[in-house]
C-alpha cells in the first residue's frame, strides 16, 4: 500500500512545487513507483514535468468532481517510474463547486483510495493557500512535508498551518503525521540562512529533515525545459540534495515499517 505525502505551506515561493517535482523524480530514480498529483491551479508541477497544461482534459479538477476516475486521469511522464495526475487553470473553480457537496473534504481521498495500492508514494503538490483543495489533500494524506525557506519571515504563517493540520487531525484525518520540515533556498554564505536553520532546529528538533535544499541556479532553470533537476542536471547540487531527501524519506519509512 502506497504512502500519500502532501507538500504544503500557504506561503508562496517556499519551494513547494520544486520539492514536489524533484522529490518525485528522485524517488523514481531510486526505483520507487510514484504518482504526482498536481493540486495547484497554477499547474506548475504539470508543466515542470513536460506536460502541456493547455492540453489537459482529464486532471485533478475532474477527479475532485468525480466525473473521471483517478486512474483515467493518470499521464505517464518522461521521468522514470513517475506518473502524474495533471492540473489545469480550471481547478481554481473547484473551491466554489464543491462548497455545497456532502463530504466535500473527502473527494480526493475517495478518488485516490482506488489507486493507492498501485504506487509506493503518491506526492501531492498543494496550492499556496489553506482552502478546500488543500484540506482535501491533507485529509487524504498519510503525512505532510512543510517546506520552509531560509529567508526573513521564514516562520511567518507556520503556526497557522500547524493549527490547520491539528484541525484536520481532529476532524477528518487522525492518522495524518508531519513527515518533516524541509529547509529550502539555503545559502551557507548568508548569516540569515544560518540563523533560520538554527532557529527552526531549536524549535522543532527531530521534525526537521537532515537534508537541506541549497539555493541552486540549475533548480530554477529545469522547469523552463519541462524537466526535473534529475533529468536536467543530475550532477548539480540541487539534484544531489533531492536524491539525499528521497533516501532520507525511504529510510524513515522503512524504519517505521520495522517498528510497527
Amino acid at each position: 500500500m502506497g504512502k500519500i505525502i502532501a507538500i504544503a505551506n500557504q506561503k508562496g515561493g517556499v519551494g513547494k512545487t520544486t520539492t514536489t517535482v524533484n522529490l518525485a523524480a528522485s524517488l523514481g530514480v531510486l526505483e520507487q513507483k510514484v504518482l504526482l498529483v498536481d493540486a495547484d491551479p497554477q499547474a506548475n508541477a504539470t508543466s515542470g514535468l513536460g506536460i502541456e497544461v493547455e492540453s489537459v482534459e482529464k486532471g485533478t479538477y475532474q477527479v475532485l468532481e468525480h466525473t473521471v476516475k483517478a486512474r483515467e486521469a493518470i499521464v505517464k511522464t518522461n521521468s522514470p517510474n513517475v506518473d502524474i495526475i495533471p492540473a489545469h487553470i480550471d481547478l481554481v473553480a473547484i473551491e466554489i463547486e464543491l462548497v455545497d457537496r456532502d463530504q466535500r473534504e473527502y473527494m480526493l481521498k475517495t478518488a485516490l483510495d482506488e489507486i493507492k495500492a498501485d504506487y509506493d508514494y503518491i506526492i501531492i503538490d498543494c496550492a499556496p493557500s489553506l482552502g478546500l483543495i488543500t484540506v482535501n489533500a491533507l485529509t487524504t494524506s498519510d503525512s505532510v512535508i512543510i517546506p520552509i525557506q531560509c529567508e526573513y519571515y521564514a516562520l511567518e504563517g507556520l503556526g497557522k498551518l500547524l493549527n490547520t493540520i491539528k484541525s484536520i487531525q481532529k476532524i477528518h484525518n487522525p492518522e495524518l503525521e508531519i513527515e518533516g520540515l524541509l529547509l529550502t533556498m539555503y545559502d551557507s554564505r548568508l548569516r540569515l540562512s544560518n540563523q533560520v536553520v538554527a532557529e527552526v532546529k531549536k524549535h522543532f528538533h527531530n521534525m526537521v529533515f537532515k537534508t537541506i535544499i541549497q539555493r541552486n541556479i540549475r533548480l530554477g532553470e529545469a522547469p523552463s525545459f519541462g524537466e526535473s533537476i534529475i533529468s536536467y542536471d543530475a550532477t548539480s547540487r540541487g539534484a544531489v540534495n533531492y536524491i539525499n531527501l528521497a533516501h532520507e524519506i525511504i529510510k524513515n519509512n522503512s524504519n517505521d515499517g520495522q517498528s510497527n
